[in-house]
């Protein structure tokens, strides 16, 4: 029918004009589509069939439908590429621990608390559990004390400790150990272990703590051979610092000293004694008395000075060797006889005269022998089992 030629014609062309826009993609376009899809992470097979079904689809519709009308149809973008998110977090997994408790404890915090604390080497010391801590300055015995504290982290937890030096008073002289203390999760003081203590027996035992220090997560405890009291010279101690380490579930000695050896500053002296005789009374009844004493040094060292100690018994000075003595000085305790040393393998002898009142003499005459320095300070002996002679009287 002429009449319907337009409409034909009009929809042949935009049939033609619809078929150019919807035609499979040629070579270059399969191409970069390719590419897009080697560069992408992940596409989904729905984009994918999207892609492909729908240019056929929309042919297969447009060829079965009646001619449409004017277009109203929009160009929609080409689908971009973005990369997909990461794998989503594990909520499985437990949060990681929480900080270490701050174990920073002050001596007032440790004097309030109630400890249970280690057992004491050698001394008869207070109950160890539920202890509260006396006062450095207590004159008590049998009673832990508290003498100092110092901080650091010693069980590389990432958190502070506290260790504390405690005293046991017995008489003069006290009991002492190192021990670390923490808290818990609530807060609560709570006994990390002992770090080092008094009184161990053995060759590396000592007998006092010094100084403690925290280096390095490492425990630096300064400790002496002897505890100056009694009328003991501090100068006689020796001192060593020795290192301790947490090893998870206890401290042990990880550098430093582990005995003590021979004392280096003294020597081995021995004495010995003739008789003493007594001589005819005179006129007023006095009596006059002689002594000879033989020193010998065994070694290793040179005696500076030897001293004769108890000699007042025999009677009053009267001649003899007394001379070679040092006049005494203004210190308690000063010798009877204050004379020169003595080397190292040798021996010397010193005879002393004395006068004796009609009283006569005391029982039981002994002398005892003492190492000097050069600085009047005196020293114990390496044997000192033969450093006292009793002598006996001949009259």
């Amino acid at each position: 029918m002429p009449e319907q030629d337009p409409l034909r014609a009009r929809f042949a062309a935009y049939r033609g004009d619809v078929t150019d826009r919807i035609d499979g993609p040629g070579p270059d376009a399969a191409r970069r589509t390719l590419r897009r899809r080697r560069r992408a992470t992940v596409v989904t097979g729905a984009v994918a069939v999207a892609l492909v079904v729908a240019p056929i689809a929309a042919v297969a519709a447009l060829r079965d439908a009646p001619p449409p009308g004017p277009s109203t149809l929009t160009p929609t973008a080409e689908p971009t590429w973005s990369p997909s998110p990461g794998p989503s977090p594990d909520t499985s997994r437990s949060p990681s621990s929480p900080a270490a408790p701050d174990g920073r404890i002050t001596e007032q915090q440790l004097r309030a608390a109630a400890l249970d604390l280690p057992a004491w080497a050698g001394r008869n010391c207070a109950d160890t559990t539920r202890v509260t801590l006396l006062p450095a300055t207590t004159g008590e015995v049998d009673r832990p004390y508290l003498i100092s504290v110092t901080h650091g982290d010693v069980d590389a937890d990432g958190a502070t400790e506290t260790l504390a030096l405690l005293g046991c008073r017995i008489g003069e002289a006290s009991a002492k150990q190192v021990v670390a203390f923490d808290r818990d999760a609530a807060g609560r003081i709570v006994t990390l272990g002992r770090v080092a203590r008094t009184h161990e027996e053995g060759d590396g035992g000592f007998e006092n703590v010094r100084a403690v220090a925290v280096a390095d997560g490492k425990v630096r405890v300064q400790v002496a051979d002897i505890q100056p009291c009694c009328s003991i010279p501090a100068y006689w101690a020796r001192q060593q610092w020795r290192t301790y380490g947490w090893d998870g579930e206890r401290f042990a000695q990880t550098g430093g000293p582990t005995t003590w050896g021979r004392d280096s500053r003294l020597t081995d002296l021995a004495i010995s004694a003739g008789p003493f005789v007594l001589g005819p009374a005179d006129e007023r009844g006095r009596l006059q008395g002689t002594v000879t004493l033989t020193v010998i040094n065994r070694g290793p060292l040179d005696a500076d000075r030897v001293a004769f100690q108890h000699m007042e018994a025999f009677g009053t000075p009267d001649g003899g060797d007394w001379n070679r003595c040092e006049p005494a000085r203004v210190q308690p305790e000063w010798p009877s006889c204050l004379t020169e040393g003595v080397p190292a393998g040798e021996r010397r002898s010193w005879t002393f005269r004395f006068r004796l009142g009609p009283e006569g003499l005391q029982a039981g005459l002994s002398v005892w022998l003492v190492h000097y320095g050069t600085d009047y300070r005196y020293w114990p002996d390496l044997t000192p089992g033969d450093n006292r002679v009793a002598v006996r009287v001949d009259r």
